[in-house]
């Protein structure tokens, strides 16, 4: 019975795959994983677990990302809680309703910076739903172990709120005080909810709310940021093997970086943190052989007025320099990392 079983399975997974292999287009690919999803969750992952390399970018980047954008012309069912400022005062209710009790990972956004797109409001909920069939399917988390969030509390583009098929407020987003109460009992909820071992990931905010989440909330609640932290860890990793290849270690090398926004600035502390650890020098030390620049040019103290808070302890004594290759000529920098979405921009020169 077992074999008969697992051969009509096979078929299946094979059946489904010569299926998907007929659209053209991936956004169509990238509905009919969902279908399958929504269908037979089982099946799903199994489907992508054997199919990763081609399937990968159908059910996340780059093809979530116009799923995001279209969102709401393709929305069929919800995938994942939508919590809005309509629910402030009763977001432990809400997450009472979602019918699983043992969640281990919650992925969170409120759609400021879905990828490279900018401000999508609640249609952002493709991001943690799509990311979080990644961490089934390559990290062997449970899917009922897992919750995805959208956290709406309205939009800025003006096209999504002129749009009929726009499923989130119609309203400009909010900001201040109200923002923060409200992802301030969303945090307490979750955690009185889920138990404090619960993972809260934050995904796609907005820089200002990123850094300033991860600060005050890193201390009370098991928080991570993938834009900061997540490529910060992988960038150290490769350091860390390319000395292993060069020899030395992290302080006898000079970093500059094309690129301060959330990747720049946490790979930039996370190599000050090995650096510190390595030497036992101070934190504040360690991030002198460190140098950033960004759209303005360097970050030195000169425009420290003018800087955004995580950009601040990046901002060094020194001649503001424009462009990259005069910041190359007077830093004279071993390590030059990009981390910034304008592409082409390190030349032979």
């Amino acid at each position: 019975m077992t074999d008969l079983s697992s051969c009509y399975f096979t078929k299946q997974i094979k059946k489904l795959m010569h299926n998907i292999r007929q659209y053209q287009v991936p956004l169509q690919k990238y509905m009919a994983m969902m279908d399958i999803q929504e269908m037979n969750e089982r099946l799903f992952y199994k489907l992508l677990m054997q199919n990763v390399e081609e399937l990968l970018p159908v059910v996340y980047t780059p093809t979530v990302g116009e799923a995001c954008q279209k969102y709401g012309s393709i929305f069929r069912r919800p995938q994942g809680l939508f919590i809005s400022l309509k629910e402030k005062g009763k977001i432990l209710e809400v997450l009472k309703n979602w019918p699983q009790r043992k969640i281990q990972v919650i992925v969170v956004t409120d759609g400021e910076r879905i990828l490279g797109l900018g401000d999508l409001g609640c249609q952002g909920m493709g991001i943690p739903v799509g990311k979080l069939s990644l961490y089934t399917a390559l990290g062997g988390i449970r899917p009922s172990a897992c919750l995805p969030i959208t956290i709406d509390v309205g939009t800025n583009n003006g096209k999504l709120l002129n749009d009929e098929f726009y499923i989130g407020l119609k309203q400009k987003r909010a900001t201040g005080q109200e923002y923060a109460e409200l992802l301030h009992e969303f945090m307490t909820a979750s955690k009185q909810n889920y138990g404090e071992k619960v993972l809260i990931q934050f995904e796609d905010f907005a820089n200002h709310n990123a850094f300033n989440l991860l600060e005050k909330y890193g201390t009370t609640h098991l928080v991570f940021n993938d834009d900061i932290q997540g490529t910060a860890s992988v960038v150290l990793a490769g350091l860390m093997a390319a000395l292993k290849l060069v020899g030395g270690n992290l302080a006898e090398h000079k970093f500059l970086f094309l690129g301060a926004g959330e990747a720049g600035t946490g790979i930039a502390e996370l190599i000050a943190l090995e650096m510190s650890k390595q030497t036992e020098a101070p934190l504040e030390q360690s991030r002198k052989r460190i140098w950033l620049v960004d759209s303005k040019g360097s970050i030195v103290q000169s425009r420290m007025e003018s800087l955004q808070h995580f950009k601040k302890p990046w901002a060094h004594e020194h001649e503001p320099v424009k462009a990259l290759i005069d910041a190359i000529k007077a830093i004279k920098p071993t390590v030059l990392i990009g981390s910034t979405g304008v592409g082409r921009t390190f030349t032979k020169e």
